[in-house]
């Protein structure tokens, strides 16, 4: 037998096979919040994001694109402000999410962190992203370069969410959209479609068991009290 005795066995049951195969499964359309991270007029994070949408539509998604134009930077006002209240209703709303953030200086932009850094990692007993799917892409005005999508994979993994293996990342954004602001036929374009269909996939397949697979052991520990003695 092995030793057990480093946890305590009262906040480790076994493994509920049938909360992993849940008889009940949700009927209403997969819902997918779009960010992007540039408020240029014509910002390819969310040309990139719009040409998402499309995507994730004809794949039977109901889909939200949150515009980050107005949106305060953090702590400057309360979080009651609308725009705020705004960006975290539609995470709550949310059973998945599609980040894109131009590369600029090696990262993501402020424009974009800014929405996550908004989004706590509770919000009273609501997780605004605990158990969402998520999806990484981003933009490049040269060469590929693929530090947003990791940098955007570590706030992921801190947001508590499960990030898709598959990403996009579109080099010379410039030159992959036309004069109508559509991407052009390429493999770039197959790959986006691979990621959303991927997204898709992964969100039907955990959005009925979310709440269990990030259900924590640590988590049940600490919030447990014991009875008040007789």
């Amino acid at each position: 037998m092995p030793d057990s005795s480093l946890f305590d066995s009262r906040h480790l049951p076994p493994i509920d096979m049938s909360r992993l195969e849940p008889a009940d499964h949700a009927a209403h359309r997969p819902r997918i919040l779009l960010l992007y991270g540039s408020l240029r007029p014509r910002s390819f994070s969310r040309l990139l994001v719009e040409e998402a949408e499309r995507i994730l539509t004809a794949l039977g998604a109901e889909t939200r694109i949150f515009d980050p134009a107005d949106l305060p930077l953090l702590d400057t006002v309360p979080d009651t402000h609308p725009k705020v209240q705004e960006l975290r209703a539609l995470s709550s709303w949310s059973e998945g999410h599609v980040w894109c953030s131009p590369e600029r200086h090696g990262t993501i932009t402020a424009i974009f962190k800014n929405q996550i850094d908004w989004l706590p990692l509770e919000l009273g007993s609501i997780r605004p992203t605990q158990g969402r799917t998520l999806a990484v892409m981003q933009v490049c005005g040269g060469s590929q370069s693929f530090n947003s999508v990791n940098a955007l994979r570590v706030l992921g993994r801190w947001m508590r969410m499960l990030t898709i293996p598959n990403q996009s990342s579109v080099p010379m954004a410039y030159k992959q959209f036309d004069e109508n602001d559509r991407m052009i036929p390429s493999t770039l374009y197959d790959r986006v479609v691979d990621v959303m269909e991927e997204l898709m996939k992964f969100t039907l397949l955990t959005r009925d068991r979310a709440d269990y697979l990030v259900d924590r052991y640590s988590e049940r520990r600490a919030s447990f009290t014991l009875p008040e003695a007789l």
